[in-house]
């Protein structure tokens, strides 16, 4: 009996031992393929942004030699420099041109303060609605041109949180957050400064904001390209 009962209990431990080792092989071989598959993906982003980086300039080149051309046209006529000044104000509205001019720098960066025990500490990290505040409260002060971290804002751009850093333009980035804005100082810093407005808002979380002044501020031009796949001109007619 005694002999049965520890061949039992020795085919049930082999048994287990098959288990655990075919366990750990297939455990070891996922973390392997998982490894791979990171190193793959990493590889393949890292040639899709030096593909980027490769088209941004190809599109400079191109808008340098286009600049050349149009300054060179302007001066041929009346008619071609009255065309230049009107193309070069609607890049100006549309952002796709640098500007400068007087207005404010605004950083803003995470809570320094040490959390309590139990404290949410997102409550103390900065978020993309508190940069879609402060974006409204200047466009609403008359900010003629925006920038966050050199990232120009156009109709198109978003400001959303992925993880722990906010996407700008289809770019990521973490704090802190320098918003460029072109406009009136003494309107913007007071719109962003009124009480029981973003600011103090931002303060009573331990958010850290500085508002700097400046008489020449360059907003650059928007990177990127702008489509529109469904948007067309209106030609009239019925709705």
């Amino acid at each position: 009996m005694k002999k049965s009962f520890f061949v039992s209990i020795a085919f049930v431990c082999v048994v287990l031992g098959i288990m655990i080792s075919t366990q750990f092989r297939n455990v070891k071989n996922s973390d392997s393929l998982t490894v791979q598959r990171a190193e793959e993906l990493t590889s393949k982003l890292n040639q899709v942004q030096k593909e980027r980086d490769e088209l941004k300039k190809q599109i400079n080149d191109l808008e340098a030699k286009i600049s050349n051309y149009e300054n060179s046209a302007a001066k041929s006529s009346t008619v071609t420099k009255s065309l230049k000044d009107d193309l070069d104000k609607y890049k100006e509205l549309a952002g796709l041109s640098d500007v400068e001019g007087p207005g404010i720098i605004v950083t803003i960066n995470d809570g320094s303060t040490q959390l309590q025990p139990g404290a949410d500490q997102n409550a103390f990290l900065v978020h993309d609605e508190d940069l879609l505040n402060i974006v409204n409260e200047l466009r609403a002060a008359g900010a003629e041109a925006i920038s966050i971290n050199d990232q120009r804002l156009v109709a198109t751009s978003e400001i959303r949180m992925i993880g722990n850093t906010i996407d700008i333009n289809s770019v990521r980035f973490t704090p802190p957050y320098v918003v460029k804005a072109i406009g009136n100082p003494d309107t913007l810093e007071a719109a962003l400064r009124l009480k029981g407005g973003i600011i103090d808002t931002l303060s009573n979380w331990g958010i850290q904001v500085n508002i700097k002044r400046s008489d020449k501020i360059l907003v650059k031009k928007y990177d990127g390209v702008l489509t529109y796949k469904y948007a067309k001109p209106y030609e009239g007619g019925n709705n």
